[in-house]
């Protein structure tokens, strides 16, 4: 397959290399943004599983460089039209020496003050203007202080604790794992890795923050809609239309940070909890009566079930304990669960990710803006070349 036939089936493909972007997935945070305007009143940014780093040249273009795209160029051009249209009307009517603005007033980007913006990822990326790299494990604990540190060159990870320094307006990933076609196993690989990038996320995300990574929708998604509903007090499904409707691929996008009270993330105990589980199930255990089996008792049917539902404070004179048991003969409560809203992002006028579109006659296939620096199937490929390609074919002679 060459590059003219990938053109032709990828046309957001085609558009990151025609618009220097380093990868197709630049448009679907571009799009994202559209729909929920996640870089308003944003300065502090991490971005997780960065690699090769389209979503970090988003952020560098339009955070630091500040130029516009999409709708926000639109109506950018839109404005730039109506202030000519009223400088050629004002001339018409009014004073020989009009006040003459320059043509290019309102589309001269207009740079953020005081932006910080860290990307972290295991693999190398290439340098990108105004961002700080960090090649670095999400789910280790020392990459907490090494990201405040790099945010904060005066923060001091000994005398101030992570809780105390809580940074960044947001937090976005688009990292997931090398699929491998059982759908199963990739959505638990993909939820784990989110689970890492959603911790790390609550060690330094300011309340009023939000969040935004990339999920693969399953059986049982709902629950994680739900458990996010915890920290954040909006959570959407969004898909935009740059990616494919063919995979299961979304993006989770969360607003307005509130964790529970008296919650404390670390990286050493994810969510409040990490190591201590099974300490705290052996705890919730040994505070059920002595009267209450170690496991629940049911019968093949589920007509009834030992298992007490509440006891009192202690045994009576005698020593026995008073056990209420649950009436099961009553009708079970609804399940209710928590949909989050799903949302479709793009302009219905942009293309389409599934569609084919015929190329000019004049196109010219580009290379891409940057080849990947350390590809994990590096060595593969050198691998299958030494030994004599794909279909096993002998190995050239050497020269000489």
């Amino acid at each position: 397959m060459g590059k003219s036939s990938k053109d032709k089936r990828d046309a957001y493909y085609r558009l990151a290399k025609e618009q220097g972007w380093r990868a197709r997935s630049a448009f679907k945070l571009l799009q994202l943004d559209e729909e929920f305007n996640l870089f308003e009143n944003v300065t502090r940014v991490v971005d997780l599983c960065a690699a090769p780093g389209s979503w970090s040249q988003v952020l560098s273009r339009v955070l630091i460089k500040g130029e516009t795209f999409g709708r926000c160029a639109w109506q950018d051009r839109e404005a730039k039209l109506r202030q000519q249209m009223l400088n050629v009307f004002g001339t018409l009517d009014t004073a020989p020496e009009p006040q003459q603005t320059s043509p290019n007033a309102e589309s001269e980007p207009k740079p953020r003050s005081d932006v910080k913006i860290v990307a972290i990822d295991l693999q190398p990326i290439s340098p990108l203007p105004g961002i700080i790299t960090l090649r670095a494990d999400i789910t280790h604990p020392a990459t907490v202080p090494l990201l405040l540190k790099a945010l904060d060159p005066d923060y001091d990870p000994i005398n101030h604790s992570q809780q105390a320094a809580q940074p960044v307006d947001l937090v976005i990933s688009d990292g997931a794992p090398d699929v491998t076609g059982l759908h199963d196993l990739d959505i638990y690989v993909q939820s784990q890795l989110l689970f890492a990038a959603l911790n790390l996320a609550l060690c330094v995300l300011k309340p009023g923050g939000k969040f935004v990574a990339k999920i693969f929708r399953g059986r049982n998604v709902d629950l994680l809609y739900a458990q996010l509903k915890i920290f954040f007090d909006k959570v959407y499904v969004a898909k935009p239309r740059s990616s494919r409707a063919s995979s299961v691929e979304a993006f989770i996008v969360c607003i307005d940070f509130r964790p529970p009270q008296g919650f404390h993330a670390s990286l050493e105990e994810p969510l409040g909890v990490g190591s201590r589980l099974p300490e705290m199930l052996a705890d919730r255990n040994a505070e059920l009566p002595i009267s209450a089996p170690p496991e629940r008792l049911q019968d093949t049917t589920g007509a009834w079930d030992v298992t007490p539902a509440k006891a009192q404070d202690g045994p009576d004179e005698d020593g026995i304990y008073d056990v209420e048991v649950e009436d099961l003969t009553a009708e079970p409560a609804k399940d209710i669960r928590w949909i989050a809203p799903f949302v479709a992002c793009g302009d219905l006028s942009a293309f389409d990710s599934d569609a084919s579109y015929r190329l000019p006659e004049d196109h010219v296939s580009l290379d891409p803006v940057q080849p990947p620096t350390a590809p994990p199937y590096k060595r593969a490929i050198e691998l299958r070349r030494a030994n004599g390609g794909a279909y096993k074919k002998a190995a050239p002679p050497a020269k000489g």
